[in-house]
C-alpha cells in the first residue's frame, strides 16, 4: 500500500520524466551513474520505496526567473538502495527524498565523476516524521482492504466488529469469505488452507485472538510456490510482531453477554540487535443457542411416520494464549527469529431435547427427553524458527524455517434419553451414556526458500519442504444399566495415523515491457498410514505410487499479467492442487450427541484434485479500486458430505448408545466430479471523506457428479452471496463526544446452494460496531459491536432421498453484545541497556560508507 500512495503522488513527475531530461550537446556533457542509499536516522536500516528525485534549477536568462526541473526520480530498493543511469555530471543538483512516515528531506550535491563515471552519493538518513506527544508515535494508516491482482490484504486494525473477538468474527467481515456456524471458513464456496504466518498451525480459527491479528491475506489461487494441498485457496493468518524502535505495545479488556470477558496484552521492545515481542490473552464466550429438526421417514417413497426434535445448548468457552519471540538482527543481511505460541481451552455444554414421535397420520404416539453434559478441553504449543540472509543485490534472499506444533485434548460426556408414552406415562427404561475420550497430535514442517532476481525484471524462486503429521484418538463410550453396571460398546475406537509430504518447488518470473509472465512447478510425494488399532485394519494411500501416476504428484501454475492502462492489469492464471482429507473426515468415531443425527469420518476417503482457472481485472482510481474475476473449477473426487438411515446392522452396534432407530448417519464420500463456475466482483469506493463502502457480490453454479452404491446423487444449481461493509467516521473537532467517532455496518446473505442429497439453506446476518477515540492523541479506544443484530444467523439443510426428507436448522452462537476498551502506549526513547551516554547505538550500523544528514 505504501507504494500504491506513493506512485499516486509521483505518477505525473515519471509520466513527464523523458521530456524533463537535460539535453546533451555534441556529445561532450559527460553522463555516467549516481547511486546512494536512503537509510532510518535511528535504526540505522535501508528503507524501501522512498521517492528520490535529482531536482536541477534552470534560469530563465530572458524572463529573469528560475525553475526546478526534475532530471530523474525513482523508488528505492527494499534495502534502500537506489541508482540512476545516464545521468549528467559535472553539475550541482537537490536530491529530494519522500517518504511515508518521515520528514521531507532536501540536500544540494554536486555531482562530480570519477574515472568510472559513477558517483556515490553515500547513506542519505531521514528522520521519522513521528510526533512524539505523550510517548505515542503517530504513523501512516492503510485502507480496510488493499486488493491487487493475485491477492487481497484485510487489515484487522480497520474491523470495529471483531474488537475483542476471535478470527472467527474477523473471517465473517471479509469480502468472499463465508463462515459457518461451526466455525468452517469457506473461501468462494470452497475449504481454504489456513495458514498462521504463512506456515500450518494446528490451531482453530476461534483459538486465535482477533487483536492479536494485524492483517488478513487471501490468495484464490496459489501459485506453485504454496503448498499444494490449497485448492480452495489460502487464508494466511499473519499476526502482530511490531518492529518499530524502542517499546510499544497495548492493553485492551472486554465485557459483554452472553458471558463475554476478555482481556488482551501485546508488548514490543526494539533495541540494538533485538526486536522482543509478547502477547497474552484470555477469551470466555457463552451463549444458549437452539436448533430444530423435522422430518419425514420414508419407504418406497411412501411416508411412514414423522419425527420431530427441538434442542437447546447452552455452552461457555474459555482460551487461554500466550506468545512470545525475538528478532536477532545479526547484521544488516542475516536475521533470525523465534517464536513460541501455548494455547489452552476449556469447553462446557449442557443439551436440552424435546423429541416426538407421530406415525404417518402425524398423530402423536411417543415422546423423548435427552439431556446431555459435555467437558472438553486441549492444550496446543507452537514452535518456529526462521534465519533469513539477504545478498548484496536487491531481492537476492535465501531463508530456512522450522515449524513444530503440538498438542493435547481430552474429552468427557454423558447422556441420559428417556422415552414416554402419549398419555405421558414412562415408555421404557431410560438409556444411559458416558463417553470419554482423549487425542494427541503433532506437526513438523521444515522448509528452505532460495529468490534470485536473474535480471531487472526477471526472478527465479525454488525451494523444499517436508511436512510430517502424527495423530492418536482415543474414544471410548460405555452403556449404564440401571444398576450402574458399565458395559463398553461397539463404537469405541482406537486410531492413529501419520502423514509425510515431501515437496520442491520452482517458479519463474519475468516483465517484458508491461506483459509479466509466471510459470511454476510444484512436486510433492505424499503418504498417509492409518491404523484402527483395536481391529487391527490399517488404510491409506501414497501419491504418487507408480512411476506411470507421476502426474498425481506433479501441481504447475501459470500466470499471464497485462497492464493495460492506467493502473489496470487482467491477468490469466492456472494451476492444479489437491486437498487432502482431514482428521475430523477420516476418523472413524462416531459422534452421537445428536441422536437422530449421526457424525462419522470414513477412513477410506482419497485425496481430491483440483484444476483452477481464473481471469482477473483489477483497477485503481483516485477514490478507490474494483476487482472482478471470473473462475472455473474442475475436481475429481470432490470429498463431500453423505447421509442415509441406519442399517439394522448399524442400529444393533449402537444399541442401548440412546440413538434413535431412524437416525441418519453423515458421513463423507469422494464423488465422481464436481464443477464450479463462477464470478467474484469486490469494489472499494470512498463515498465521501470519511465515508466509504466495500460491496462484495460472489456468483457461482455448481455442478456435483455422484453415485454411491447405485444412486444417483447428483446435483446442480445457481448459488450466489453478497457482503456489505459500510464504514464512516465523524470528525467535530469541536464536540468532544462526536469527534473521532466512527461507524461500521457489515451485512451478509448467502442463497441455498445445492449438494449431493439436497441444499443448504439460506444465510443471513447483520454486525453493527462504534469505536470512539479518547484521550490526547486518541491512545484510548472504546469500542461497542453487536454481532448478528437480528439473531438470524444459522446454518440449515434440506436433505430429499427415497428414505427420508429432513429440513433441520442449528446454531453456533447467538447474538452477543461486546464493550472492549483499548489503550496504546509506546517510547522510542526506551531503552533496557543504557550505552554511550545513554545514547543506544546500533551494532550493525554501517560505518565505512559515507553518511549524509538531511533535516
Amino acid at each position: 500500500m505504501k507504494n500504491l500512495l506513493l506512485f499516486i503522488a509521483f505518477a505525473l513527475v515519471i509520466l513527464n520524466l523523458n521530456a524533463q531530461l537535460p539535453a546533451v550537446t555534441g556529445g561532450r556533457q559527460q553522463t555516467g551513474r549516481i547511486y546512494g542509499k536512503i537509510i532510518d536516522s535511528k535504526t540505522r536500516k535501508g528503507l524501501d520505496a522512498v521517492s528520490v528525485q535529482l531536482i536541477k534549477t534552470v534560469k530563465n536568462s530572458v524572463a529573469g526567473t528560475t525553475k526546478d526541473s526534475v532530471i530523474a526520480g525513482m523508488f528505492t530498493r527494499p534495502n534502500g538502495d537506489f541508482s540512476f543511469d545516464n545521468t549528467a555530471l559535472n553539475d550541482s543538483v537537490k536530491v529530494v527524498i519522500t517518504a511515508i512516515g518521515y520528514k521531507k528531506s532536501e540536500q544540494s550535491v554536486l555531482l562530480k565523476a570519477g574515472e568510472t563515471s559513477e558517483v556515490d552519493l553515500g547513506n542519505f538518513k531521514v528522520d521519522p516524521e513521528a510526533q512524539v506527544l505523550a510517548n505515542v508515535t503517530v504513523v501512516a494508516t492503510r485502507p480496510a482492504l488493499e486488493m491487487g491482482i493475485d491477492r487481497r490484504v484485510f487489515n484487522v486494525e480497520k474491523n470495529i466488529t471483531s474488537t475483542g473477538g476471535t478470527a472467527i468474527d474477523v473471517m465473517r467481515n471479509i469480502p468472499s469469505v463465508s463462515v459457518d456456524v461451526e466455525g468452517n471458513v469457506q473461501l468462494r464456496n470452497a475449504s481454504p488452507q489456513i495458514f498462521i504466518d504463512g506456515r500450518p498451525t494446528i490451531l482453530t480459527l476461534d483459538q486465535i485472538p482477533a487483536d492479536n491479528i494485524e492483517k488478513v491475506e487471501l490468495i484464490t489461487n496459489p501459485s506453485a510456490k504454496f503448498d499444494a494441498a490449497s485448492s480452495g485457496g489460502i487464508i494466511n493468518v499473519v499476526l502482530k510482531k511490531n518492529k518499530r524502535v524502542g517499546m510499544n505495545g497495548s492493553a485492551s479488556v472486554s465485557g459483554g453477554s452472553p458471558d463475554i470477558f476478555a482481556g488482551n496484552l501485546n508488548l514490543n521492545l526494539r533495541q540494538g540487535k533485538f526486536n522482543i515481542f509478547t502477547s497474552g490473552n484470555y477469551n470466555q464466550s457463552g451463549g444458549r443457542a437452539d436448533g430444530k429438526t423435522f422430518r419425514e421417514n420414508k419407504s418406497n417413497g411412501i411416508i411412514e411416520n414423522y419425527f420431530n426434535q427441538f434442542t437447546w445448548n447452552s455452552r461457555l468457552r474459555k482460551f487461554k494464549s500466550v506468545r512470545f519471540g525475538f528478532d536477532y538482527f545479526l547484521d544488516n543481511r542475516n536475521t533470525i527469529t523465534i517464536s513460541q505460541n501455548l494455547v489452552d481451552g476449556r469447553f462446557t455444554s449442557n443439551e436440552d431435547q424435546n423429541q416426538e414421535y407421530l406415525n404417518n397420520l402425524k398423530i402423536l404416539e411417543r415422546t423423548g427427553i435427552r439431556f446431555s453434559t459435555g467437558l472438553n478441553g486441549f492444550n496446543r504449543s507452537g514452535t518456529q524458527i526462521v534465519y533469513t540472509h539477504k545478498f548484496a543485490n536487491p531481492g537476492h534472499q535465501l531463508s530456512a524455517d522450522a515449524n513444530y506444533n503440538t498438542g493435547k485434548g481430552d474429552n468427557l460426556s454423558t447422556i441420559i434419553n428417556s422415552y414416554y408414552n402419549a398419555d405421558g406415562t414412562t415408555s421404557t427404561a431410560p438409556n444411559r451414556v458416558r463417553n470419554n475420550g482423549v487425542n494427541e497430535n503433532d506437526q513438523l514442517t521444515i522448509q528452505i526458500d532460495y529468490i534470485n532476481p536473474t535480471g531487472e525484471n526477471s526472478k527465479f524462486e525454488t525451494g523444499v519442504r517436508t511436512f510430517v503429521q502424527n495423530n492418536t484418538s482415543i474414544f471410548n463410550a460405555y452403556s449404564i444399566a440401571p444398576s450402574n453396571e458399565e458395559t463398553k460398546l461397539p463404537l469405541s475406537n482406537h486410531y492413529r495415523f501419520k502423514e509425510v509430504v515431501n515437496a520442491f518447488y520452482m517458479t519463474f518470473s519475468n516483465k517484458i515491457n508491461k506483459f509479466t509472465y509466471q510459470a511454476g512447478l510444484r512436486a510433492e510425494a505424499s503418504r498417509f498410514d492409518g491404523e484402527l488399532v483395536d481391529r487391527g485394519q490399517k488404510f491409506g494411500y501414497s501419491y504418487p505410487d507408480k512411476l506411470k501416476n507421476i502426474w498425481d504428484g506433479l501441481f504447475p501454475s501459470l500466470f499471464l499479467t497485462q497492464t493495460i492502462g492506467d493502473r489496470q492489469d487482467i491477468q490469466l492464471n492456472y494451476s492444479r492442487r489437491i486437498r487432502r482429507p482431514n482428521f475430523r473426515q477420516l476418523n472413524p468415531f462416531l459422534d452421537i450427541n445428536d441422536p437422530v443425527n449421526l457424525q462419522q469420518g470414513n477412513p477410506t476417503l482419497r485425496p481430491e484434485f483440483t484444476n483452477s482457472f481464473e481471469l482477473n481485472y483489477s483497477k485503481t482510481y483516485s477514490s478507490g479500486n474494483f476487482l472482478g474475476a471470473i473462475y472455473y473449477r474442475n475436481t475429481v473426487g470432490d470429498i463431500t458430505q453423505y447421509s442415509d438411515t441406519l442399517t439394522d446392522v448399524q442400529y444393533q452396534q449402537l444399541d442401548n448408545a440412546a440413538v434413535d432407530p431412524n437416525a441418519i448417519l453423515n458421513t463423507f464420500i469422494n464423488t465422481q466430479s464436481q464443477n464450479r463456475l463462477g464470478a467474484d466482483l469486490t469494489l472499494q469506493q470512498k463515498i465521501a471523506k470519511n465515508f466509504d463502502v466495500i460491496p462484495n457480490v460472489n456468483m457461482q453454479y455448481r455442478k456435483v457428479n455422484a453415485q454411491v452404491n447405485d444412486i444417483n446423487l447428483s446435483n446442480e444449481g445457481f448459488n450466489w452471496e453478497a457482503k456489505l461493509i459500510a464504514n464512516y467516521k465523524i470528525e467535530a473537532p469541536k464536540s468532544w463526544l462526536f469527534k473521532n467517532l466512527g461507524f461500521q455496518l457489515t451485512g451478509e446473505y448467502e442463497s441455498p446452494e445445492v449438494i449431493p442429497q439436497g441444499r443448504r439453506k439460506e444465510q443471513y446476518s447483520i454486525d453493527y460496531a462504534m469505536r470512539k477515540d479518547m484521550f490526547k492523541d486518541n491512545k484510548g479506544t472504546l469500542t461497542f459491536s453487536i454481532n448478528d443484530v437480528f439473531n438470524t444467523n444459522r446454518f440449515g439443510t434440506i436433505y430429499d432421498t427415497d428414505n427420508f426428507y429432513q429440513d433441520s436448522y442449528r446454531r453456533w452462537n447467538v447474538r452477543s453484545f461486546r464493550i472492549t476498551f483499548t489503550y496504546k502506549f509506546g517510547s522510542s526513547n526506551f531503552s533496557l541497556f543504557k550505552r554511550n551516554g545513554g545514547n543506544v547505538r546500533s551494532d550493525d550500523d554501517d560505518d565505512d560508507a559515507t553518511e549524509t544528514t538531511t533535516q
